[in-house]
């Protein structure tokens, strides 16, 4: 585009000298009744093209300065904006990478094999670790809300016992339960 641009240039200036060489005499100009200029008549034509040229130039100046401000911020709240976008989608997939680490970090439970009682009594207590080293503590979270393991008991006139046993659940199976109130015959 700069290429056709100075083309252009060239070629209003080269079509100027021409006028000028072939139009080079003395012309008078009346300003007022009192006033008269004396010019050639290339001068006359350049004033009068850069009079009409001039603030046309200045308008188009200005009106692409202002646009290519309003485009510069677009284009930074437009960054930002991805950016944001960007680090929110960024946050998302780090979440869901640390959510199946930590699904895949669980490891599922292995069933107890059941073991005769006869066969239990036989079987010694294997420890893991060697007597020179203390076996690791269990890690405890508190929060506010749950109270400390070391504290004391509650009273216990306060906290109901809950004593029934499998021979309890048993005689409990055969004892009919209450009806239900829709069952039960409703008098006035």
């Amino acid at each position: 585009m700069q290429v056709i641009r100075t083309i252009i240039w060239v070629l209003v200036l080269v079509a100027v000298l021409v006028f000028s060489f072939f139009n080079w005499r003395e012309v008078e100009v009346t300003i007022w009744d009192n006033l008269v200029l004396e010019t050639k008549v290339p001068a006359l034509v350049i004033i009068s093209f850069l009079l009409g040229f001039l603030p046309t130039w200045l308008i188009s100046r200005g009106v692409i300065w202002s646009l290519n401000r309003k485009i510069r911020s677009l284009e930074i709240a437009a960054k930002a904006n991805s950016v944001s976008a960007a680090a929110r989608e960024a946050d998302r997939e780090e979440a869901e990478r640390q959510d199946l680490a930590a699904m895949e970090s669980e490891p599922e439970p292995e069933p107890e094999p059941e073991i005769a009682e006869a066969e239990s009594e036989e079987l010694a207590p294997v420890e893991d670790t060697p007597d020179d080293e203390p076996a690791p503590a269990e890690e405890t979270r508190l929060t506010a809300d749950e109270p400390e393991a070391d504290d004391a008991p509650a009273p216990e006139g306060d906290t109901p016992v809950d004593n029934h046993t499998p021979a309890d659940a048993a005689t409990d199976e055969g004892t009919p339960q209450d009806t239900p109130a829709e069952d039960k015959p409703h008098t006035p």
